[in-house]
């Protein structure tokens, strides 16, 4: 059996129009994500085979693609959630997201000051990659990672909350090559109360992602 499966979008393919349009969503759900779950559990039967067979020689190249297409699932199974057609704003306490908003301001400053970070993290990755809010679990605070492809330069321990796919399959049949306006748009989506779950269990759960010395 498959170690990894996709997982059902949370809503439909025409839910976050105008910001993204159906076709997108679905090509990039059952096509892009779909590749990945899929890229995961082959390179685990190709681990498999040269564990029972001692040959090692393609190790490197196995590692890698395993990191490369199990953290686009993870990535993209984040992603999904982190967009609602009633989202957008900024996160507010009478929104019951205070602890969230709370953390952005400790850690950033202020909302705009996230939120420029973000989007300039997430606008100007070299090729492909996101721009990711993660909780960190040592010094208990909210950094922002530019990653690129889907899992390079990132904190080790930290957690994802949320994400902004900024690889091209997830923006240019509607926005061409205006990266930047992709991500300004994505704002409009953002689903905060996800969001701020996901914070939540970060934060109960940091002495099991990472023990402190």
């Amino acid at each position: 059996m498959a170690t990894y499966t996709l997982p059902e979008l949370p809503y439909d393919y025409a839910a976050l129009e105008p910001v993204i349009n159906p076709q997108i969503i679905e090509l990039h759900h059952d096509k892009h994500h779909a590749a990945y779950v899929k890229g995961a559990n082959d390179t685990l039967e190709q681990l498999e085979e040269a564990r029972d067979k001692g040959a090692w020689g393609a190790i490197n190249g196995l590692q890698k693609n395993l990191a490369f297409h199990l953290s686009g699932h993870i990535l993209h199974s984040i992603y999904w959630h982190n967009m609602t057609g009633d989202g957008g704003g900024e996160p507010l306490a009478a929104d019951g997201v205070g602890d969230l908003a709370d953390a952005i301001t400790e850690s950033f400053g202020s909302y705009a000051g996230f939120r420029s970070q973000l989007t300039k993290a997430a606008a100007t990755t070299q090729g492909s990659g996101w721009g990711v809010l993660a909780y960190e679990p040592l010094s208990g605070k909210l950094i922002v990672e530019q990653v690129y492809d889907h899992q390079g330069n990132v904190g080790q321990g930290s957690a994802p909350v949320l994400v902004f796919d900024a690889w091209e399959h997830a923006f240019y049949l509607q926005y061409k090559n205006q990266k930047v306006d992709f991500i300004e748009a994505m704002w409009q989506v953002v689903n905060w109360q996800d969001v701020a779950k996901r914070y939540a269990a970060a934060k109960e759960r940091a002495d099991v992602l990472l023990l402190a010395p």
